[in-house]
């Protein structure tokens, strides 16, 4: 068992080599770092452990989805169906309704039940169809209501996630949180007014002709975002819709601040007809149902390209690409809750979870080297290393710590030598029954492996167990402490091994100093 081969004494040389270089950014400048991303090839070490907002400060901000007007949405575009549908198949019906709730229709003809059980089917294969004598209705049920509302979040932490990249922010957070709630974490931003504007957008984008005559049910009256209180009748089905941009930057234009667009092939077709057929005619761009520029079309617009006019600022033209190229949120996002860590007080944490590190660590050196003597020292520079370790794969998985990691860290050292202080009792046991030296030791590791096993192996299962169904911090806590355990158990079993080893080789003592 104290026979090492050699291929694992290379393995363990090389991975705390390899430890202390993902280590070291850790404790230079960032603009060493930086200068090493630049200068040094991709894969050598220059990331450092990633700092959470209650370690280097920031925003916090909890959004909420509106649910309800996408399920309103989704049974309006089902009603929508269902009357064309109707009109073309010629089916008799005196009423159709939806609300918040359902879509009904009442027929007049109990021949038309099957047909319409086979529209709304068509409409939306979620809903569910019920029929009372002539009157079919459609709803959906908890099935489809997960299934719209687990969309709904997915969809809209892309696109949350796209605009808050698209700013320049460094590592955020975005998640998930209960049934219809995203959390926004931004480290390092302390005045998060341009996210909290982005975000406050659902931008969607649509093109509409101006209505000439200004009446009628499929016109509605919008206000222009240029001139308070002006407002301009369109029609009310779009011609295009921001679905088909593929690209959106801004841009300069005789030295005004514009954006200029690109179309998908179907997009640059139907825009290409539409501005040829529509020539002289005042066409309405419209983002989240204000008006930002209404032209005169005065030539057909062909090739997928386009511009947006409309006196903007630089910063509202960059926002508005930027908002564009992210695309629409599938519903508005509310702000409930919004709080804000101060740099100073990250930095405070930063420096008590130093202090507390530091103290855990000595109070466990002192510990070991009182009880275990010489072989104290072995576990403590095993200790050390282990903590390398632990920072090395933070920084190598880009992993986020926060607080909670660090008391899981130094949970972790006390668990790194708990498997030491197993194997050096066992060691003590089998030198008191009369064991040679290489005897005790052997015996004294095989005969601790289960324990250690056990122990470290029922750990990391809760902490699988707490990473799986916890948020936020309560993750933090279980990756390091989960990634501890690992680095524990190699330090324990191979580190410290090795270093007996190589000490009972070249001292060959005649008794144990334990």
């Amino acid at each position: 068992m104290m026979f090492i081969p050699l291929w694992k004494r290379v393995l363990v040389v090389v991975a705390v080599i390899l430890s202390f270089a993902y280590c070291l950014p850790n404790f230079v400048s960032q603009d060493m770092r930086d200068a090493w991303e630049k200068n040094l090839p991709s894969w050598m070490p220059t990331k450092s452990v990633s700092l959470g907002l209650d370690l280097q400060g920031g925003s916090h901000l909890l959004l909420q989805a509106d649910i309800d007007s996408v399920i309103k949405k989704h049974l309006d575009d089902a009603e929508s169906f269902a009357r064309g549908k109707i009109k073309s198949e010629n089916i008799s019906y005196k009423a159709i309704s939806a609300n918040s709730e359902n879509v009904s229709v009442e027929l007049k003809s109990e021949d038309d039940v099957s047909a319409m059980r086979k529209i709304f089917r068509e409409a939306d294969e979620l809903l569910v169809i019920d029929a009372e004598g002539m009157v079919i209705s459609a709803s959906y049920d908890e099935k489809g209501l997960k299934s719209i509302t687990d969309q709904t979040i997915s969809q809209s932490i892309e696109v949350v996630s796209r605009r808050v990249n698209g700013t320049g922010t460094k590592e955020p957070i975005i998640q998930r949180q209960g049934d219809n709630r995203i959390l926004v974490q931004l480290p390092g931003m302390n005045d998060p007014g341009r996210v909290k504007e982005l975000l406050n957008k659902t931008a969607q984008l649509s093109f509409h002709l101006v209505s000439m005559t200004g009446e009628g049910l499929n016109v509605r009256t919008l206000p222009m975002r240029e001139g308070q209180g002006q407002t301009l009748p369109i029609n009310r089905r779009p011609l295009l819709t921001g679905e088909m941009l593929t690209n959106a930057q801004p841009t300069f234009q005789d030295g005004a601040p514009i954006v200029s667009f690109r179309l998908n092939s179907e997009g640059a077709k139907k825009f290409c007809d539409v501005t040829r057929d529509n020539v002289d005619k005042p066409f309405a761009v419209v983002l989240d149902g204000e008006i930002i520029t209404a032209p005169r079309i005065n030539e057909a617009i062909c090739g997928g390209s386009a511009v947006i006019t409309g006196r903007f600022t630089i910063q509202e033209a960059n926002d508005l690409a930027l908002l564009l190229r992210a695309g629409a949120l599938p519903t508005s996002l509310s702000i409930v809750e919004e709080r804000s860590v101060g740099p100073s007080l990250g930095s405070d944490s930063v420096e008590a979870g130093k202090i507390a590190t530091i103290v855990a660590f000595l109070l466990i050196v002192a510990f070991m080297v009182f009880s275990y003597s010489l072989f104290g020292v072995f576990a403590s520079v095993a200790l050390f290393i282990n903590m390398v370790l632990i920072i090395a794969l933070l920084s190598m998985l880009q992993a986020t710590l926060t607080l909670p990691g660090i008391a899981g860290i130094v949970l972790t050292m006390g668990m790194a030598v708990d498997a030491n202080v197993l194997i050096f009792e066992r060691i003590r046991e089998e030198i008191r029954s009369g064991r040679s030296i290489i005897s005790a030791m052997d015996t004294g590791y095989e005969k601790a492996m289960a324990s250690i096993i056990d122990s470290n192996l029922t750990t990391l299962i809760a902490g699988v167990i707490l990473y799986a169904v916890g948020t936020g911090p309560i993750k933090g806590f279980a990756v390091t402490m989960s990634i501890g355990i690992a680095t524990s158990l190699f330090s324990a079993i191979m580190l410290t091994r090795l270093m007996l080893v190589v000490w009972l080789r070249t001292q060959k003592p005649k008794a144990l100093p334990i």
